[in-house]
């Protein structure tokens, strides 16, 4: 494994990132869930999940973290994770990296970042949910350790369902 780069940061997310994060996961969203889930489901999770109000949920952290990572000083990336109802247990709720930064091991570097807090906080397991077409991150997933542990249909409202896999990786 190369050294770290000291360019690459994984800040925590401020009020002040809210509205470069909104633009950033619009960006990434549109590239990468194209014929996965439809442009108006898209744009309905868009809006309600970039909202500040709901990103303040954030801040200060006390059971949910948002890390947002950046290259020389630019947004390219970010995730969150957080505490679930189950004992022992975190879930990474979102990992999302720009197009033109992936292939440079920028997600594993959050993969392992959400562990090592995971660790921290005396979780056994880390849990996530990933559509069922989005074929490439379950292969990312997989390679990482993560395995599926079942199948679920969540409703998001307006008649939008999410259709994934819920997998785990045991720490």
């Amino acid at each position: 494994m190369p050294p770290p780069d000291p360019t690459v940061q994984l800040l925590p997310v401020t009020e002040g990132d809210f509205a470069a994060l909104a633009r950033l996961a619009h960006e990434i969203w549109h590239q990468h869930y194209v014929g996965i889930v439809s442009p108006a489901q898209l744009d309905y999770m868009l809006a309600g999940r970039y909202t500040p109000e709901r990103l303040r949920q954030y801040l200060p952290g006390q059971d949910s973290w948002m890390r947002l990572l950046t290259v020389a000083g630019e947004p390219v990336g970010y995730c969150s994770y957080a505490l679930t109802a189950r004992p022992r247990e975190m879930k990474l709720e979102q990992l999302y990296l720009r197009a033109d930064h992936k292939g440079e091991g920028l997600g594993g570097r959050m993969l392992r970042h959400v562990a090592a807090e995971a660790r921290l906080r005396g979780c056994t397991t880390v849990m996530l949910t990933v559509n069922k077409k989005n074929l490439d991150s379950i292969a990312i997933y997989r390679k990482f350790g993560f395995v599926i542990r079942e199948s679920a249909i969540f409703e998001i409202g307006r008649g939008y369902v999410m259709d994934d896999f819920v997998m785990e990786k045991v720490l």
